[in-house]
């Protein structure tokens, strides 16, 4: 089968390439998937560049996230049959033809959605879910300030903050991306290139500070987002794009009662991407259905133009998600 090969090992998009790999075969509790649509995320590009290699036993190729059809089931697997839509969280191997993957990681294409697109939906909604409701538990009449707004992971956190009755702030690094975050549903959106946002953040939840904070920066924001903390304000730390150690006062953590997690999906146990997803499914799919979400696409790309993609999202120029079509 068809597959993105890096030829000549880790590098910049020029090491990608379209190649030809074994096609997968189920264990008893595996499916395999027909590819339709595959998302690109930045976890893609530190892998192509030799920065993030996949969890033991996962497939060498990228690719987090998929939706298609299935076309084999193992022994055990009973929830699913070959000819059901689906989509998919990945360990890796998302940017193929086929991909082998636990029967508990795939999850039904949410009502009102079509194929290509639901391969916009596992990663982004895995990852705010359980970072924002599981582990941070957003609450009603609270205040989410989302890094990155205009991402994959930043448009769906603000629509799932927005759907949670929560006031949601964003950072963002253009007009036009300001613009677009507003009218998905933010309150209030910071464009960094032109402003400090701690200081509007500051201001516009009257000194009181956010109560959850998701960032994707690291080290860069480390110490603006402990002083953006309300009281009891939980800080979670999902992406290293501004460096990977900084200086934490610990102090000002203690005076605001503060918490900080740091978390990622890829290495996570079957059992526990299950468990998540099972929760997605049952919390955010009806509100797919009720139109209340929606995947926010940028752009899609045929799989021989998997190098303009990554391009793309080194940019920065999307908002919302960037596709491969297979």
């Amino acid at each position: 089968m068809r597959a993105v090969v890096c030829e000549g090992g880790a590098g910049g998009i020029e090491v990608l390439r379209i190649g030809e790999i074994e096609d997968p075969k189920p264990a008893v509790d595996e499916v395999v998937i027909d590819v339709v649509a595959a998302g690109v995320n930045r976890a893609d590009l530190l892998q192509r560049q030799g920065h993030y290699p996949p969890p033991p036993g996962a497939p060498g190729t990228i690719g987090l996230e998929v939706s298609g059809v299935i076309s084999a089931v193992g022994a055990e697997v009973e929830d699913w049959s070959v000819g059901d839509e689906c989509c998919a969280l990945l360990a890796g191997g998302g940017y193929a033809e086929k991909v082998v993957l636990p029967a508990p990681q795939v999850m039904p294409v949410p009502e009102g959605i079509d194929l290509v697109s639901a391969a916009a939906l596992p990663e982004v909604v895995a990852t705010v879910w359980s970072n924002v409701f599981m582990t941070a538990h957003l609450k009603e009449g609270e205040t989410l300030l989302v890094h990155g707004g205009a991402s994959g992971i930043g448009t769906m956190a603000i629509q799932l903050g927005v759907a949670h009755g929560a006031r949601v702030l964003c950072t963002v690094g253009s007009t036009d991306k300001m613009e677009f975050c507003t009218r998905l549903g933010a309150d209030v959106a910071i464009n960094y290139k032109e402003a400090e946002w701690a200081s509007v953040v500051r201001e516009a939840t009257g000194k009181a500070g956010a109560d959850v904070i998701l960032d994707i920066m690291g080290a860069k924001y480390l110490q603006d987002n402990v002083k953006s903390l309300a009281y009891d304000g939980r800080l979670v730390v999902i992406g290293m794009q501004g460096g990977a150690k900084g200086e934490l006062d610990i102090g000002r953590l203690m005076a605001r009662r503060g918490s900080i997690t740091a978390t990622g999906l890829r290495f996570r146990s079957v059992e526990d991407k299950g468990r998540i997803l099972a929760e997605v499914v049952g919390h955010v799919w009806p509100l797919v259905a009720e139109k209340k979400v929606r995947p926010i696409i940028h752009t899609t790309f045929p799989l021989d133009q998997v190098a303009l993609a990554h391009q793309t999202l080194e940019d920065s120029t999307q908002i919302g998600k960037v596709l491969l079509t297979i």
